[in-house]
């Protein structure tokens, strides 16, 4: 790898963090499409490798929301523990797929989040309150389901638990995002390793990534906390299809 090389992964990184703080989802949504458009990574090599940035991410987002807002921290030990006994299961199946295939399945994957989520820009315009919905031990099914899909597409499930906190909970968008963080920080560690026991991980891509995305997530959550709720929730389902379509064109 050349010094250029390093300073442009790092620049990507740095955007790539930017946009993780501010969805609560570690930057790996976007980086996987951008990986292998970018560099020519297939599916498994570019969602391997995007999890070197995820995995620090999603920690330190992880403790800026709660800074910001206090998680309670029985719902997310409920979560992560419930998410890391299935991620296994989702990367240990994940690895064993055909890259284009794989590919297919997660442009659906993210298709069917937007529609999911745009139906709650309409359904709920409050920002929504703090407390759960309903009971919080039903957490485990949402982390144990979030954890699977989290460990099959290498986002770490954030991605899905996000709209059903909103939607199904009924909690505001950055109370989602918290919890979808602590939620993606076991299961992004355990598909990391599975990830990277099979080989499909670029190392030399993935750290620069991690750097730069760890010098600029504070910033997204920063802004996630000034943005209007409402907003918030109608970028967070235009990032989707752009994730959808940017992964689309390689087809």
């Amino acid at each position: 790898m050349t010094l250029l090389q390093f300073f442009f992964d790092m620049a990507l990184g740095l955007m790539l963090g930017a946009l993780g703080g501010l969805f609560g989802i570690g930057g790996g949504l976007i980086a996987i499409p951008a990986l292998g458009l970018l560099f020519g990574l297939d599916q498994q090599l570019a969602q391997g490798t995007a999890l070197v940035m995820v995995v620090p991410n999603v920690l330190l987002a992880l403790w800026r929301y709660h800074q910001r807002n206090r998680i309670d921290w029985r719902h997310a030990l409920l979560l992560g523990v419930s998410s890391f006994v299935l991620a296994w299961v989702g990367a240990a199946v994940a690895v064993g797929l055909d890259a284009e295939t794989m590919r297919r399945g997660f442009v659906g994957f993210l298709l069917a989040l937007a529609v999911w989520n745009l139906t709650q820009v309409f359904l709920r315009s409050a920002a929504g309150p703090t407390e759960l919905r309903h009971p919080w031990p039903w957490l485990g099914v949402l982390g144990g389901g979030a954890g699977l899909l989290g460990g099959l597409f290498g986002v770490g499930g954030a991605v899905l638990a996000t709209p059903v906190l909103t939607l199904v909970f009924g909690v505001s968008q950055v109370v989602a995002q918290g919890l979808s963080l602590a939620l993606a920080a076991p299961s992004t560690a355990v598909a990391l390793v599975t990830y990277g026991m099979h080989g499909h991980v670029d190392w030399l891509t993935g750290i620069p990534l991690a750097v730069g995305g760890l010098l600029s997530i504070s910033w997204g959550v920063r802004l996630a906390h000034a943005l209007p709720q409402h907003l918030l929730r109608m970028l967070f389902t235009l990032f989707l299809l752009l994730c959808a379509g940017l992964l689309g064109l390689k087809a």
